[in-house]
C-alpha cells in the first residue's frame, strides 16, 4: 500500500461581492455585511436583487487582452492571481507536468454569447467581433490562467452545476494526494448576472424576491419566509500542494483538505433528494477516517429554495443528527455564484478557522421547522482562541444536480492567533 500525501492549502484569492480580497471578504463576514443589491441587467430583463460586483474590471487589463475576455474571465484572472501570489508563487514553468489548473464554471462567458445573439438576431449583424468563441468558452478561464503563469500539466475544467469548482477541488486533492502533482491551482469564476441568466432560472420559478423593505435582505436560507435563490457573480481560487512540497520551499499552510466524496442521487434534473447527499457526506467521512462527531462546523450549500433547504436540513440530520454540528449558510450574503460557489465557501470557511469565528446564516430570523438544525444564526460565532495546537474539522456541502461534500479541514489553533504567521 502506497503512502498518500497530506495535501494542504497555501494560498487564497477571491473577487466577491462582499469583498475583492480574502482581507476585505473576512471583514464583511465578521459582521455579516451583505454585498446583495439591485441588478438592472440590461433593457431587456426585469430588475432582480443579485450578489453583485458593482465594480468594472476592464481597467485592469490592456486593449489587446480585453477581446478575449468575458467578464467571467476577467474575474478568474484576478482572483487566481492572488491565490498563486499569496502561496509565494508566480510563474510554474519549472515544474512542468507537475503542476496542474483545476477550474470550474458553469455559464462561461454568457454575457457575450448574449451580446453576440444580440447582433447576431437583432441586429442582422452575420459575423461575430474577433476573438468572441475564445471569451464564450467554457474553458476559457481556466486557459487564460495556465497561459499567463505557464502551467503545463492537466487544465481542466468542471461543468457539473453548482458543485463545479467543488468537483475542481476535490480532483485536484486526490491527484496531489495520489502522487500525480506536486501542485494545482484550483477554483472556479461566474459572471451569470444577465437577462438570460436571470429569465432562465426565473422560468423555473427559482429565483428570490426582492425583499419588500431591504433588498439586501432578499437571500435567507432555512428561513421560514424564504423565495428562493439569488445569483451573484465572483471567482474564487485557492493553492494546493503536498506538504511535503510546502515544506521543502518553506511555505505557509493555511490548512489541510482530509477528505473527499462525491455522488449522483440518480434522481431528476432539477429536483434533489437526500439519499445522494447523505452517501458523498459518508463519503468524505470515510475518506478522511472521520466521524460525524468529529466535524466542528458545516458549511452548508444553503441556496434559500423551498425544497432544496428542506432536503439538505434532512440529509445533514441523517448524518450529524439535528443539533449537533453548528451550521451555517453564507449564501444570505452573496448569493449563489453557481459553478464558483464551492471555491468562494471554501475561502470562507478556511478564514472562519483561522480567525477564530464561524460566519453566520444572516436574516435568519424565523427557522424553517423543516429545517431544525443547530444554525450560526444572524450573528458570527467567536471560537475561544488557544495557544495551545488543536484540530478544527469543517464539513463543505455542495448539494444540488451533482453532490459534493468536500472536504473536512484541519487547521492548527496556533495560525489563527497571526494571520501572518500560519502554521507550517
Amino acid at each position: 500500500m502506497y503512502k498518500k500525501n497530506t495535501v494542504v492549502i497555501t494560498g487564497l484569492g477571491v473577487i466577491s461581492p462582499v469583498g475583492l480580497n480574502a482581507d476585505a471578504l473576512f471583514r464583511s463576514l465578521s459582521i455579516a455585511t451583505s454585498g446583495i443589491r439591485r441588478c438592472d441587467a440590461d433593457p431587456l430583463s426585469k430588475p432582480f436583487p443579485a450578489g453583485l460586483i458593482p465594480e468594472s474590471f476592464t481597467e485592469r487589463f490592456t486593449k489587446l487582452e480585453l477581446p478575449y475576455l468575458d467578464r467571467c474571465q476577467q474575474m478568474a484572472i484576478l482572483a487566481a492571481r492572488q491565490a498563486i501570489t499569496d502561496a509565494g508563487f508566480d510563474n510554474f514553468a519549472e515544474y512542468g507536468q507537475r503542476a496542474g489548473l483545476y477550474y470550474g464554471s458553469v455559464k462561461g462567458g454568457v454575457a457575450t454569447e448574449q451580446a453576440w445573439y444580440q447582433q447576431l438576431l437583432v441586429e442582422g449583424k452575420q459575423a461575430a467581433r474577433p476573438f468572441t468563441a475564445m471569451a464564450i468558452m467554457q474553458n476559457a478561464g481556466a486557459s487564460q490562467i495556465s497561459i499567463r503563469h505557464q502551467i503545463q500539466g492537466p487544465v481542466m475544467t468542471h461543468g457539473s452545476a453548482c458543485s463545479s469548482s467543488g468537483a475542481a477541488i476535490g480532483e485536484a486533492f486526490r491527484a496531489i494526494r495520489d502522487g500525480y502533482l506536486d501542485v494545482a491551482v484550483v477554483g472556479g469564476a461566474e459572471a451569470p448576472l444577465t437577462s438570460s441568466g436571470f429569465g432562465a432560472f426565473d422560468g423555473i420559478r427559482a429565483l428570490a424576491m426582492a425583499d419588500p423593505t431591504d433588498i439586501s435582505r432578499s437571500c435567507k436560507p432555512f428561513s421560514s419566509d424564504r423565495t428562493g435563490l439569488v445569483m451573484g457573480e465572483g471567482a474564487a481560487f485557492i493553492v494546493l500542494e503536498s506538504a511535503q512540497h510546502a515544506k521543502q520551499r518553506g511555505a505557509a499552510c493555511f490548512a489541510a483538505l482530509s477528505g473527499y466524496g462525491i455522488s449522483s442521487d440518480a434522481y431528476h434534473i432539477g429536483t434533489p433528494n437526500a439519499d445522494g447527499q447523505t452517501a458523498a457526506l459518508r463519503a468524505a467521512l470515510a475518506d478522511a477516517g472521520l466521524q460525524p462527531s468529529d466535524i466542528d462546523y458545516f458549511n452548508a450549500h444553503g441556496t434559500a429554495t423551498r425544497g432544496g433547504d428542506e432536503v439538505e436540513a434532512n440529509a445533514i440530520c441523517a448524518v450529524f443528527g439535528a443539533r449537533s454540528v453548528p451550521v451555517s449558510s453564507t449564501k444570505s450574503i452573496h448569493g449563489h455564484l453557481l459553478g464558483a460557489t464551492s471555491a468562494l465557501e471554501l475561502v470562507i470557511t478556511i478564514l472562519a478557522m483561522t480567525e477564530s469565528f464561524l460566519p453566520a446564516t444572516a436574516h435568519l430570523d424565523a427557522i424553517d421547522p423543516k429545517c431544525a438544525l443547530n444554525h450560526v444564526a444572524n450573528t458570527p460565532l467567536s471560537i475561544a482562541k488557544s495557544n495551545t495546537p488543536c484540530l478544527f474539522r469543517v464539513a463543505l456541502a455542495v448539494p444540488m444536480w451533482h453532490w459534493l461534500f468536500r472536504s473536512t479541514a484541519k487547521c492548527r489553533q496556533d495560525a489563527i492567533l497571526f494571520r501572518c504567521s500560519r502554521a507550517n
